[in-house]
């Protein structure tokens, strides 16, 4: 079953990772609408643009690049703003007048290119867009390349289709709580059975983040987070007589190896597929620690046992 998407990313608008991904979604004929940032934001978190006018721009000559399926609606934007932004305007009426045609029942941010495990879930723009859109009630699937080695995407976008197959199963029809117009009245029914866990994804509370490694052998694991430290994570650099300049990275990354979590998912040469909740815990439609648990249930095929 095909249904309408919204994608977004924190790599901007002309990064082949979110431009690959519409056109193959766009060729297995799901109405896409894409909604980026103009430029790269990589790292930016949930930050939003409160002063400032933000450019909004339809880019018909990348509609027309990546369009296979002529059938099925594709409309490409940008926004010169962050990712949750472009998730805000999209989702709070600035497509409805743009492109009315598609109204979008799930949103994937990316594929990104490198790894967003772990604590890097809290500092990603990809991530926080999915998480973003998951707060206003649309159900969401962030999607990361977990190397910097090379740009081929044809794994990662076989890995998220192989995702979505998997969730047609459940997004079927438009969220209904949508922009939550109910608020913390429309709560799930708690409980570890896949009805429930379902519950809690399709009203947003509870979104996924996929990471797909170098080198994929093609099978998955349903995974919480794993362990990762930076170490040596600020460079000072002599600017002049007058003073420094620091810069922000890490000299190096080291991943616990503690099975079953997604660093070593990904180490290992699996996809890494993690529930994530999107609320803080204490918030009225926070996640029960019962839910999550069960949400990280593997099936024999390696995705969450609720799909």
């Amino acid at each position: 079953m095909t249904f309408p998407l919204l994608l977004t990313n924190d790599d901007g608008i002309n990064s082949l990772g979110l431009q690959e991904l519409a056109s193959s979604l766009n060729e297995r004929g799901h109405p896409v609408v894409i909604l980026a940032p103009l430029t790269e934001q990589s790292a930016v978190g949930m930050k939003l643009t409160l002063r400032d006018d933000m450019a909004f721009q339809e880019h018909a000559d990348i509609a027309d690049k990546i369009r296979v399926n002529e059938s099925a609606p594709l409309r490409v934007f940008s926004l010169d703003g962050s990712p949750c932004d472009c998730v805000i305007v999209a989702i709070d009426g600035g497509l409805r007048a743009w492109a009315p045609g598609i109204e979008p029942w799930m949103c994937i941010s990316g594929i990104n290119r490198g790894p967003n495990l772990s604590v890097d879930v809290l500092h990603s723009g990809t991530v926080s867009a999915a998480r973003e859109s998951a707060l206003y009630g649309l159900p969401s699937l962030s999607v990361s390349l977990a190397t910097y080695s090379h740009e081929d995407y044809s794994d990662s976008i076989g890995a998220t289709l192989d995702v979505i197959e998997g969730l047609s199963r459940l997004v079927t029809k438009k969220p209904e709580n949508l922009l939550r117009p109910q608020g913390s009245k429309k709560i799930p029914p708690v409980g570890s059975d896949p009805d429930s866990i379902r519950s809690w994804f399709l009203q947003g509370n509870l979104f996924l983040n996929l990471n797909v490694p170098e080198a994929w052998e093609g099978a998955f694991q349903t995974v919480p987070l794993g362990a990762r430290w930076y170490h040596n994570a600020t460079d000072m650099l002599q600017k002049d007589a007058m003073g420094v300049a620091f810069e922000v990275g890490a000299a190096r990354i080291v991943d616990e190896d503690l099975e079953m979590t997604d660093c070593n998912a990904v180490i290992i040469g699996k996809a890494a597929l993690t529930p994530l909740a999107s609320w803080p815990q204490n918030h009225p439609l926070g996640v029960p620690q019962s839910v999550m648990d069960a949400s990280n249930k593997m099936g024999e095929d390696g995705m969450p046992e609720w799909f």
